[in-house]
């Protein structure tokens, strides 16, 4: 489960967002609607942690903060809305980036059923 408690996300003086609290579980469709600058984005990025942020932000019962970034990687993904690598890096290296510490062996194995499963094997 992700859950925020009391979040508020200032830039500079400015409080762009006060007091959010919400719960999304798992196995379960959750949507953060609202019009064009209502914060939705601001608030992706104080739940990933990208933005500092006062209250807490537990995943899976845990604070964020409290967990290392392999941890967090481990249990979640983000999409940003763009992105660059600075690497060249395979598609293969790219998908096997998010596999658990230890699946080392299986990597490509892996990484390429996963690729299978979204239409991409090619």
């Amino acid at each position: 489960m992700l859950e925020a408690v009391n979040l508020t996300v200032r830039l500079g003086k400015k409080i762009i967002l006060d007091g959010v609290s919400f719960r999304a579980h798992p196995g379960t469709l959750t949507s953060i609607v609202g019009p064009n600058g209502s914060g939705k984005t601001t608030l992706l990025r104080a739940l990933t942690g990208d933005l500092p942020y006062q209250g807490s932000v537990r995943l899976n019962g845990q604070d964020i903060q409290s967990l290392r970034p392999w941890q967090l990687a481990s249990t979640r993904a983000v999409l940003p809305q763009a992105s660059a690598l600075a690497f060249p890096f395979t598609v293969i290296e790219v998908v096997s980036l998010g596999l658990h510490q230890g699946s080392s062996g299986q990597c490509e194995t892996v990484a390429m059923a996963a690729l299978a499963k979204v239409g991409l094997s090619a």
